[in-house]
């Protein structure tokens, strides 16, 4: 089976910095799990701004600078880094909650050999986790797009709950 797992925004900043919560916190060591028991190819996104983050329309909205470019906060949280980088795995820098390079990049491994499924973790799941899941099944709308939910957090409990219930309206599959 052709598969990915793409592992979203866990970074230090989403974790136990600027951003993070108990939530993400909690899910971080299934997420490490998982990354390391994955068959398959695995991907990582990360949030990135610079510096006049504050200056931007989502920083003017969410005065809270976070994910600056080469900061600690912009690095993956507790093995993640390592295991990106022993695992030869791609990074996707996004400066916004979806990424469309990460849709167009999957498009095109998919035309060359289709994807079974595509799995989804991380943070934010009502920010980040449903753009790009949202993204990825208008992309790929014959591959299965997968949420792991249970290695989600999301802003609230309630918004985690929500997007869930969203993207299972959307043919995300909701595991």
């Amino acid at each position: 089976m052709n598969r990915r797992l793409i592992v979203i925004d866990m970074q230090n900043d989403f974790v136990s910095g600027s951003l993070g919560s108990e939530a993400a916190v909690d899910i971080l060591p299934k997420v490490e799990k998982r990354v390391e028991s994955f068959d398959g190819e695995v991907l990582f996104t990360k949030d990135t701004h610079d510096a006049d983050y504050l200056n931007t329309q989502e920083g003017k909205k969410l005065p809270v600078a976070h994910c600056i470019r080469g900061s600690e906060g912009w690095m993956l949280a507790g093995k993640l880094e390592e295991l990106a980088e022993k695992n030869g795995a791609a990074v996707c820098e996004k400066e916004t909650f979806g990424s469309l390079k990460l849709g167009e990049r999957l498009m095109e491994e998919n035309r060359k050999e289709p994807i079974d499924s595509i799995e989804l973790m991380g943070v934010c799941t009502d920010i980040c986790v449903i753009s790009n899941a949202l993204i990825l099944k208008a992309c790929l709308p014959e591959t299965e797009i997968i949420v792991n939910a249970s290695c989600c957090a999301g802003v609230t409990a309630k918004s985690h709950e929500n997007a869930l219930d969203a993207m299972r309206a959307c043919q995300v599959t909701v595991v």
